[in-house]
């Protein structure tokens, strides 16, 4: 199975070189100053699941040719249309594109652009950024990839093969006979996190500590639970007991990604994760109040952003 990962970044770089470092057929599609760095130095993880260096498979966009069996995308939401040109090449007949980005909205998109048939449903759980000198770091131990067929057969020839395949990296996969079910799920929980953590500006366990922190946290958690149920996908017990326990811990450091680009004062993916999820409630007659007090918030910073 060959596989390529669009991009070397911490998400991507991690379990794409987690899988080349167990001998899986795994090519990177970079800019032409990542794979300078990448031939030069490897392919560099530092982890508590332990360091590694790797020396894949690299094309650019002028190099690319032929077709891939799986094609891992990790971008940012508001890069998914250079992103999905930069693939089109890699894409034949029978080529699937496994999407393991925040949110849901970007599904649509790579349905309208390759066919629903060639879209798989995918989703990870890590915590991994570029340290300063481009090199792939793990906070946290916990490495976790989960896909499935979004339609027809939930154990598919290809998702079987992808599931051999992966099994043999130093990272947990699985494959899901309900992955929209599990999309969903994760869409809630991160949500909230996000916008808990964005319009506080701070971690988990600062938030639960502050006097309305806890209550605040729990409607922003019901108020998307409420959406994901009038969407068909109500979040099952064990899901919700996990995302209770983390957004309730008082001494918890965890933050949402998109706090810590916001923290940077960096691109944030608001619009297609607390807005979305805004949007899909007030098209469903849901009003989420606190969920619309942080994407103003979020929306503000943008402005500003943007304004310089």
């Amino acid at each position: 199975m060959r596989l390529l990962f669009l991009g070397a970044g911490g998400t991507g770089g991690y379990f794409g070189g987690r899988a080349a470092e167990a001998g899986l057929d795994v090519t990177f599609l970079v800019r032409e100053p990542r794979a300078a760095r990448l031939r030069e130095q490897g392919l560099r993880i530092k982890s508590p699941l332990g360091d590694s260096v790797v020396h894949p498979k690299l094309v650019t966009a002028e190099t690319l040719d032929g077709h891939y069996d799986v094609v891992v995308l990790s971008c940012k939401s508001y890069d998914l249309e250079s992103a999905m040109d930069a693939i089109a090449p890699a894409m034949g007949p029978d080529s699937a594109v496994l999407p393991i980005m925040n949110g849901l909205s970007h599904f649509e998109a790579l349905e309208q652009r390759f066919g629903p048939h060639r879209v798989l449903g995918g989703l990870c759980q890590i915590i991994a950024t570029l340290g300063p000198d481009g090199e792939v770091v793990q906070m946290g131990k916990g490495a976790t990839l989960v896909f499935g067929e979004r339609a027809g057969d939930p154990r598919s020839d290809r998702c079987l093969a992808l599931e051999s395949a992966l099994a043999k990296a130093n990272f947990t996969s699985r494959l899901s006979t309900d992955i929209h079910q599990e999309n969903w799920e994760k869409f809630v929980f991160l949500c909230t996190l996000a916008a808990a953590t964005c319009l506080m500006r701070g971690p988990v366990g600062l938030i639960v500590r502050s006097d309305d922190g806890a209550g605040i946290i729990l409607s922003m958690l019901a108020e998307a639970q409420a959406i994901a149920a009038a969407s068909g996908f109500k979040v099952r017990p064990d899901a919700d007991a996990s995302a209770r326990k983390v957004l309730s811990d008082r001494d918890s450091p965890v933050t949402a990604s998109m706090f810590r680009d916001l923290s940077q004062g960096l691109r944030v993916e608001a619009d297609h994760i607390v807005g979305d999820m805004v949007k899909r409630g007030a098209a469903l007659g849901i009003d989420a109040p606190y969920l619309r007090v942080a994407y103003s918030h979020l929306q503000v910073y943008q402005a500003q952003r943007d304004a310089g």
